[in-house]
């Protein structure tokens, strides 16, 4: 693997101007638009995943622990736990990452890491299911940080082939005209003055896509983003981390871990513990609040034999009554057909003839009338999932909850050292290293005992303590 530090952000020089105010071309600089797009620049004033100086692309750790390095104890062997353990490691700890089962490629259930349609997009997702005020302010700065380090690993020819990583133009259609749908308008918007790369607005995509011209489209923009194969991703990323140093334990960790931290960091010989185990939380972080979202994809051959080969994505959001039309490809021979959204269904007992995936499939074969001729994948044709959602979507803060000890017969309040990371729904990949990111500098509050904060009051995003700017 060849050295990719000198790496540029593919956003660096034009996202430059965008903080301070400038909007892209083609968007009239109107004093509203301004007052709209503001706290977007705000986003960029720190962040901690920045390659070349937080994290490396080389399979070492950008800073190598010493004995006396702190020690994490991640649980979770999904894409937040994994990259999650990768920020961590280039910051010189010592990371042992506990998961009940790791990805794997058989006709059986896999991760819900690898079920994911893991296309980078700017939020809310076109699942339609990300509403938290709060939540999305810190998605839209995560999702950034996270393009820059997909979109490098895929500007690496070697790092793309061995991650399943690279650019695709992905194409959004849209129902009505976007300034007709405030929330689509200010997302485009948005997207326009952060300078993600190749940003094109045009109703004319509608038919130069071989889109149904009866469809429900009449408006639609193209950008370029990470695409990510996730069964490759998976299975570099497991290795890429240990490579760096991480040591990889299968273990079930069952109960409440506000109970059992002392007891785990003990046996673990960990400082902080992070929890990263999506729907699981509802058990281990006692959040009562986790609820999972089915979905479904149709996993069909995409060889240019039945239909034209598909290289972008085709995409309609979910919005309101209206379902959702995904149409990715995961590799140069697989094509994924989606989705759906069931909230609170917890089986995964979804077949081709279900009526929510015969409805799903027809939907796409409606708007790209060519699929009517594709042929299943005869190895994995159905792929489902539960997103790990929550009641407040994303949770990236400290354990809030006290506990106490007793010593000399004084009981006190003691602080935790448990850092959480879940509820990325169908949004892991997109967010990943933003929120790993975050979780590094709760991880260094955590060290020094400070006294936990809400998610809801870091309205601007977290800023390092003195030491952290000193060590950065």
């Amino acid at each position: 693997m060849k050295n990719v530090e000198n790496l540029a952000s593919p956003r660096a020089k034009v996202r430059d101007l965008a903080i301070k105010g400038r909007l892209s071309a083609g968007v009239k600089s109107s004093k509203n638009q301004r007052e709209q797009l503001q706290p977007l620049a705000n986003m960029h004033s720190f962040n901690p995943v920045t390659l070349g100086r937080d994290i490396s692309l080389n399979p070492t750790p950008f800073r190598a622990p010493t004995p006396s390095s702190p020690r994490v104890l991640v649980i979770g062997g999904g894409v937040t736990g994994l990259v999650t353990s990768w920020v961590l490691l280039d910051r010189g700890y010592h990371v042992t990452v506990v998961a009940k089962e790791w990805c794997s490629y058989g006709k059986g259930q896999r991760l819900t890491s690898q079920i994911a349609g893991a296309l980078w997009e700017y939020p809310p997702a076109v699942c339609g299911q990300h509403t938290d005020a709060i939540s999305l302010h810190h998605s839209r700065r995560w999702s950034l940080q996270a393009y820059d380090i997909w979109a490098a690993i895929a500007a690496d020819p070697d790092l793309s082939a061995e991650s399943g990583v690279r650019m695709t133009r992905p194409t959004f259609f849209f129902r009505e005209p976007l300034e007709e749908n405030k929330v689509q308008y200010k997302k485009m918007l948005e997207i326009k003055q952060s300078n993600i790369q190749g940003f094109n607005r045009d109703a004319n995509l509608i038919l130069d896509r071989g889109v149904n011209p009866q469809s429900e489209a009449i408006d639609a923009y193209e950008h370029f983003a990470p695409m990510i194969d996730t069964d490759r991703a998976m299975a570099w990323l497991t290795e890429f981390v240990r490579a760096k140093g991480a040591e990889l334990i299968t273990e079930t960790i069952h109960g409440d871990l506000l109970d059992q931290e002392d007891e785990l960091r003990d046996r673990f010989d960990a400082d902080v513990i992070i929890n990263a185990t999506g729907l699981a939380s509802a058990e281990l972080a006692g959040d009562k609040t986790c609820y999972p979202i089915r979905g479904g994809l149709i996993r069909v051959i995409n060889d240019g034999k039945d239909f034209p080969k598909i290289r972008d994505p085709l995409i309609i959001a979910a919005e309101g009554a209206n379902e959702i039309v995904f149409i990715v490809p995961r590799n140069e021979n697989i094509l994924l057909i989606g989705g759906c959204t069931e909230p609170h269904q917890w089986k995964l007992d979804l077949t081709l003839d279900s009526p929510i995936i015969q409805r799903m499939r027809k939907r796409c074969e409606d708007f790209y009338p060519p699929l009517k001729n594709a042929r299943l994948d005869p190895t994995y044709p159905l792929a489902q999932g539960l997103r790990p959602f929550r009641k407040r979507n994303v949770r990236v803060e400290r354990e809030l909850r006290q506990r106490y000890v007793t010593v000399n017969g004084i009981t006190r309040p003691k602080v935790s050292r448990i850092v959480h990371s879940y509820g990325q729904g169908g949004a892991g990949w997109s967010l990943s290293f933003g929120c790993a990111g975050d979780v590094a500098l709760l991880v260094a509050e955590a060290l020094q005992d400070i006294p936990p904060q809400e998610m809801s009051r870091r309205r601007t995003g977290l800023k390092p303590t003195p030491t952290q700017e000193a060590r950065l």
